[in-house]
């Protein structure tokens, strides 16, 4: 027995070690950076996602998907965080800080606050994108479009299916402004029970002729192949299927919803620091500078906005 029992041992600490080897391989991963999608995502690769893996070396994954914050509570509290940086919209930002689904941002690695539009500022995010809400049609088809959300909603001028968000965000906004609601107090009727209930009964109205997207990605795609008359999309996403598609989508700039993107880290990544670096680099002038030019969205560093094209910028 004394002869046998060091080899156990041994042999016993050596399996902990390989298990602790292999556990501590099967749980490391690359770095993972998730936004929406589409043409949006194909131009942050080509100015932020490739430019950072050729100056650091770091890997980094990609991921896309189409938003709510329930993902990312499973992400988080289901111990399940298999992304690292996430792009996300401003009621994510708001609801998942509070919730403390991210991490807290080391400012004094991006330039500071001020150095940003104030929007674009918060603890737990710094403003990756500025993009609209817009009414879209192909100009193809309708020669003499639509001109507002009111045309919008008239399915005997413009017969046809119209696309929409699957989701109440922008969508009960959209729905008031058809319904005659000026644009400066459209969040004051909807602060109301009564105001939602005349946000619902708008869309009431156009639902036999709503097909719901749920990724904005979709909308070009609908839009040329007829499968939607008119839609909500993003300029962007739009004008860059004109520009690299030959497209002749149009935009009704009247009414549009103006929002802000921003990027975060989940919290708990096991790649915090390299993540950090990630929002570091897409958040310099000299990088967020480019992205105009690929694809019409606004950007948010100070430097940024005066260094860009202003062609580009334009949604």
């Amino acid at each position: 027995m004394t002869r046998e029992t060091p080899v156990r041992s041994i042999t016993i600490m050596g399996i902990v070690a390989l298990m602790a080897l292999f556990g501590t391989c099967a749980g490391a991963r690359d770095l993972t950076v998730t936004a929406w999608g589409g043409a949006s995502q194909a131009a942050a690769q080509k100015v932020y996602f490739k430019p950072f893996v050729d100056k650091t070396g770091i890997k980094l994954q990609e991921d896309s998907w189409s938003g709510g914050i329930g993902v990312l509570r499973t992400k988080v509290q289901g111990g399940n965080a298999s992304w690292d940086v996430v792009q996300v919209e401003v009621d994510e930002l708001i609801l998942g800080c509070e919730e403390g689904l991210f991490e807290k941002l080391d400012w004094s690695r991006l330039g500071g606050k001020d150095k940003f539009l104030a929007p674009a500022v918060s603890d737990c995010g710094v403003g990756a994108v500025v993009w609209a809400n817009a009414l879209g049609y192909d100009g193809d088809r309708l020669k003499d479009g639509p001109k507002s959300w009111a045309d919008f909603w008239d399915v005997k001028k413009f017969p046809g299916k119209r696309g929409m968000r699957k989701g109440a965000k922008y969508t009960l906004e959209i729905a008031l402004l058809a319904d005659g609601v000026k644009p400066q107090d459209v969040y004051k009727v909807l602060a109301t029970p009564e105001g939602l209930d005349r946000a619902f009964k708008k869309l009431d109205e156009l639902k036999p002729s709503i097909i719901w997207w749920t990724n904005v990605s979709q909308v070009p795609d609908m839009l040329a192949s007829g499968e939607l008359i008119m839609s909500v999309g993003t300029p962007g996403r739009l004008l860059a299927a004109n520009k690299n598609d030959k497209k002749n989508f149009k935009i009704v700039w009247d009414g549009n919803l103006y929002s802000i993107d921003y990027w975060v880290i989940l919290k708990g990544s096991p790649n915090k620091e390299q993540a950090m670096q990630l929002v570091s680099f897409m958040t310099r002038p000299e990088n967020q500078k480019n992205l105009p030019s690929l694809i019409p969205l606004g950007v948010t560093n100070k430097e940024a906005i005066a260094q860009a094209d202003p062609q580009g910028q334009s949604q």
